[in-house]
């Protein structure tokens, strides 16, 4: 049986990324994300709630997240989960934590930074993806163009 681990996520950035590079040079920046639901309770009262998700970017779309996302600004987020675990050095007991590992990023919203509750209509046309695989299906690259009339054959 196939496994799937993939995560989508729209919300508002809850603090400025900051940019930090590993010992061989990779950008990578840890951001916060607040994911509201709306819901209805039993009596039709409307209810929202937030959840509070970290994220981790990698690469280039780190580096870009830092140079242009602040807090407040609505995003769009594709990504896996993975655990996290450490030694607590206080307690020394194993801590671990689920987050998510961001693959692909798109601002939403205008770009003076500024969240709306509308923000999943307005698609920015910034769009972000670093990927470590690099043959990830059939496409060498190459664009289809529909209105081509040379027939291969």
């Amino acid at each position: 049986m196939a496994n799937v681990n993939k995560v989508i996520l729209i919300g508002n950035l809850t603090r400025d990324p900051e940019v930090r590079y590993t010992p061989k040079g990779t950008a990578v920046t840890d951001i916060g994300l607040a994911v509201n639901r709306v819901s209805s309770s039993e009596g039709g009262e409307r209810r929202e709630e937030t959840t509070f998700v970290d994220v981790t970017l990698w690469g280039r779309t780190a580096e870009v997240a830092g140079e242009y996302l602040k807090k407040g600004r609505p995003v769009y987020i594709e990504g896996r989960l993975q655990m996290d675990s450490w030694d607590d050095k206080t307690t020394g007991q194993k801590r671990t934590k689920l987050k998510v590992v961001g693959e692909s990023l798109q601002f939403l919203g205008s770009r003076d930074g500024g969240g709306s509750s509308s923000a999943p209509q307005q698609r920015s046309e910034s769009n972000f993806t670093e990927s470590n695989n690099q043959n990830s299906g059939g496409n060498d690259g190459a664009q289809f163009d529909a209105e081509d009339d040379d027939i291969p054959f």
